[in-house]
């Protein structure tokens, strides 16, 4: 699969564009690579798919503070607009008003979910849901399956909200168009306006016959078990989303999307610094003195270290790639940085009191430090190193 070029490429603005630039931008491609201005080009077919996704994301706060964080990862699993495999209509539903804006309000033909005059679309609301982590799910990714109780379209009418096919009729005042012409008097004259239906509320369609189990709605209440794919490196307060599974929309609209906030739950051994994981070791004075060979534990197993004769408590050790990987994959592994301390016993029996004392008078374990303290800078440096 080909890479996704940059959201702000493909709509030709950069990072600090308004709302109003990103909207502009996206109308002028959306127009030159409409499918009814170039029939048959697969091409302009997809620049048209890919315009939308990357308008999609960028108009929406949530979704660009996100992708802005963590790239295109951010919308895997999750993902962003092309995602959830919307179809030409999803597009023309999904930005029903700028088309409206850009054809006068009649839009192109051949997508029913526009080509009707700028039909309004009723849209679910969003679902949202905690998901816990483990910092070891964290690190490989993991899928979760989940079960939520949401509005679903309705079994008896499919979604439609009308008893059968022929309990709907055109809207008589829009006649299925969605929208009204409005004429005000203004101090600066009669002034016309475009707005939505009062009688159908948009949709150029009114139920005359309700369905008896959803009363007209086109939904009802069901538990859903739905397969989340969350992706390594995400972090605590994350928010991913999974478009089109949220709550079903009234009368066969476009679904709402499934909102899902990443929250990591504390490890027992290691404290997380990004990418990076913080482990502290404890070793007796006699290793710190003399040296030795001791074992530590990472996320996926155990790993020996070298301690050289003479660590001070606090001597900092790193072993390169044992921590977390970087979401969008544009980084190496982090680190697993372990911070050794030297473990002062609390009891001592009669036999220890009596080596510790002989040990305090001989020559080599009289104190002599280095004032400047080399050893501190040392430790900084390979703790931001």
């Amino acid at each position: 699969m080909a890479e996704k070029r940059d959201y702000y490429e493909v709509l030709g603005v950069d990072k600090n564009a308004t709302p109003d630039e990103m909207k502009k931008a996206y109308r002028k491609l959306a127009l030159k690579y409409h499918p009814d201005r170039n029939p048959g080009d697969k091409e302009a077919e997809e620049k048209f798919k890919e315009a939308a996704e990357a308008y999609d994301v960028l108009s929406n706060p949530d979704k660009k503070a996100r992708y802005d964080q963590f790239g295109h990862a951010g919308m895997s699993g999750a993902g962003g607009f092309g995602g959830a495999g919307m179809s030409m209509d999803d597009i023309f539903t999904h930005f029903g008003d700028i088309f409206s804006d850009m054809f006068g309000g009649g839009g192109f033909g051949g997508f029913g979910g526009f080509g009707g005059g700028g039909r309004r679309v009723a849209r679910g609301s969003n679902l949202r849901i905690t998901v816990k982590l483990t910092l070891e799910e964290i690190a490989n990714g993991v899928e979760k399956k989940i079960k939520v109780r949401k509005s679903v379209p309705c079994e008896t009418c499919h979604g439609s909200g009308a008893a059968d096919k022929n309990a709907r009729k055109t809207c008589e005042t829009c006649h299925g168009s969605g929208r009204v012409a409005q004429v005000t008097q203004t101090i600066l004259g009669r002034m016309q306006q475009v707005v939505t239906c009062p009688t159908c509320h948009g949709e150029g369609e009114i139920v005359t016959k309700p369905c008896p189990a959803c009363h007209g709605e086109g939904t009802t209440k069901a538990e859903e078990v739905i397969t989340i794919r969350i992706p390594a490196g995400v972090e605590d307060g994350m928010q991913l989303s999974m478009q089109g599974k949220g709550n079903a929309a009234p009368r066969g609209g476009i679904p709402g999307d499934l909102l899902i906030l990443i929250e990591e739950l504390p490890h027992d051994l290691f404290q997380r610094d990004h990418t990076n994981l913080h482990y502290t070791h404890y070793v007796n004075f006699v290793d710190a003195a003399m040296g030795a060979s001791v074992e530590v534990p990472t996320l996926n197993g155990k790993a020996r270290l070298k301690l050289e004769a003479g660590t001070p408590s606090g001597k900092l050790l790193r072993l390169r790639g044992k921590g977390l990987p970087d979401l969008q994959g544009r980084m190496p592994k982090g680190d697993l940085i372990v911070s050794i301390q030297v473990w002062v016993p609390k009891s001592l029996n009669k036999e220890e009191k009596e080596m510790l004392q002989k040990l305090k008078d001989m020559p080599d374990m009289q104190p002599s430090p280095d004032r400047r303290d080399p050893g501190f800078f040392e430790r900084m440096k390979e703790y931001f190193s």
